[in-house]
Formats: C-alpha cells, sequence, structure tokens
C-alpha cells in the first residue's frame, strides 16, 4: 500500500506544463549578432564611377573676341581697298552715325583694329585682357572694356558736334573716320593696375600714361589721344568697385573618414583717317 500511494504522489508532483520554446533563433535578430554567411565574401560597395574631365577654356571672353578680331583683319587684308574703306566708314562712330545709329556703330567700330593683327594694341589687347579676366571673370572683364570703348568715344565725339554746332569746325568733322579697340584696351589698362601690387601698379600706370602723353604731345592726332587718356583714367575709375568684388571661396577640405566605419552617401584705337 505505502508503494502504490508513493507512486501516486509522484506521478502527481510531476510537470505537466509543456517544455520551453527555442529561442537561439532569436538572436539573430539583434543588430550587429548575426555574422557573414560562412563560404560567401561580404558584399562589397560597388565601385563609383571615375569622374570624367571637363575642360574648360580659361578666358573665353579675351579668346572669342580676339578670334572675331582675327577674322576681321584677315578680312581687311585680302579684300578690295574700296571695300574695306566702306566698312570702316559704315562701323565709323563719327557724329553722324552717334545720332542716327549709336548702338550700332559703338558695336561695329570696336569689331576692327586699326593697323590689323601687327598693331601694338593686338598684343596689348592679348596680354591685359587675359590677366584681367583671369582676375575678375569674363562678364567683368566685357564691362571694363565696354566702359572704356563707349565712355571715351563719347568724350571725344560730342565736343565735335558741338563745335560743328556752334561754327568752330567745318562740317566734314561730323564724317571723321573713327573705329578701333585701342579705347577699350586703354581703360582694361587702368582697372587692371588697381588690382596689381604696389611696385607693379605705379610702373605699368607711369610707363602706359608716358607713352600716351608723348603721343598727345606730337599732336598728330589729339582727338585720338586725348581719347586715350580719358580711356584710361576711366579703367582707374574703376578701381572701387573692382576691390569691392567677392573672392573666390577657398576649397573645402576632404571630410576624412574613420577605416572602422562605411561612409554611404544620401540620395537627394581712334585716328582722323585710319581709325584707332
Amino acid at each position: 500500500m505505502e508503494r502504490k500511494e508513493r507512486r501516486t504522489v509522484e506521478r502527481t508532483a510531476a510537470p505537466t506544463s509543456p517544455p520551453l520554446p527555442d529561442v537561439r533563433g532569436l538572436l539573430d535578430g539583434i543588430p550587429g549578432q548575426r555574422p557573414p554567411p560562412r563560404g560567401r565574401p561580404p558584399a562589397e560597395p560597388p565601385a563609383e564611377a571615375a569622374p570624367r574631365r571637363r575642360y574648360r577654356v580659361p578666358v573665353p571672353f579675351t579668346l572669342s573676341y580676339a578670334a572675331v578680331l582675327a577674322g576681321t583683319s584677315f578680312l581687311t587684308a585680302h579684300v578690295g581697298p574700296s571695300l574695306v574703306h566702306a566698312l570702316h566708314q559704315g562701323s565709323s562712330t563719327d557724329v553722324a552715325h552717334l545720332v542716327r545709329t549709336p548702338v550700332l556703330v559703338l558695336v561695329a567700330s570696336a569689331l576692327w583694329v586699326a593697323g590689323g593683327l601687327a598693331s601694338p594694341f593686338t598684343l596689348g589687347f592679348l596680354a591685359v585682357l587675359t590677366t584681367l579676366e583671369r582676375r575678375i571673370g569674363g562678364v567683368r572683364t566685357a564691362v571694363v572694356f565696354l566702359f572704356g570703348h563707349v565712355l571715351a568715344t563719347l568724350a571725344t565725339e560730342v565736343p565735335v558736334g558741338l563745335a560743328v554746332l556752334v561754327g568752330r569746325l567745318p562740317e566734314s568733322s561730323l564724317h571723321r573716320l573713327d573705329y578701333g579697340i585701342s579705347f577699350g584696351v586703354a581703360a582694361s589698362v587702368g582697372a587692371l593696375a588697381g588690382l596689381l601690387g604696389p611696385w607693379l601698379r605705379w610702373p605699368l600706370l607711369a610707363a602706359f600714361g608716358g607713352m600716351l602723353l608723348q603721343e598727345l604731345i606730337a599732336f598728330t592726332d589729339p582727338m585720338t589721344n586725348w581719347g586715350h587718356l580719358i580711356a584710361l583714367g576711366i579703367g582707374v575709375g574703376t578701381w572701387p568697385w573692382l576691390r569691392r568684388l567677392p573672392r573666390s571661396r577657398p576649397l573645402r577640405p576632404a571630410p576624412t573618414v574613420s577605416p572602422a566605419l562605411t561612409v554611404i552617401p544620401a540620395a537627394d584705337g581712334h585716328s582722323g583717317h585710319s581709325g584707332r
């Protein structure tokens, strides 16, 4: 009887709850705990395509303008003198043309080089405008050049018109041949001098200004020579504006990446008969 009671007690005390579930698979859901599968290398991010090199023209305004001047100079050297004279006369910024078509002749007169590509102003054009454009950009260089060309032209031609109006000059002065790039080059020299250091600025102004004064003293073409000096003064007058221009921002250094981390980018010239 005692054995039967013991067996009955043991059966009653035996656990009746179901066994605990297997939780070993749940550990793989914890971030950073799942190891990479064996036999399969970890996937590497696709290599970025090498950036294409973009060739940028350093001085587009100067080179484009020089190409136009080379074309007009070639035309001048290979066509008849009568056609060349007609083209220069139609592009002249004399008083008669300025009264009728001011914008057209102010633009057209800057498409010719007096003396062709052998003119000293051609070399000055390339040297000065290239340096100026590298410092202030093509648009601002064009503004400086046009300021000198337009304002110096008006400063020399308007007095001619007034002198003819009061009878101090003959009416033939209203058709004085006037074309070229020298006023724009002189203004660009004056503007460039303001961007240089003192040891280059003042010698440049002294040398260029002295050359213009010698031409004025020679009195071969006083109106053109006065126009060169006026254009140089216009270029000097742009110094406050040019010096207030924002400087180019320095490139930011590339961010340093720790070797233990992987960074994934997130998506998201003037002359009475030959021009200037």
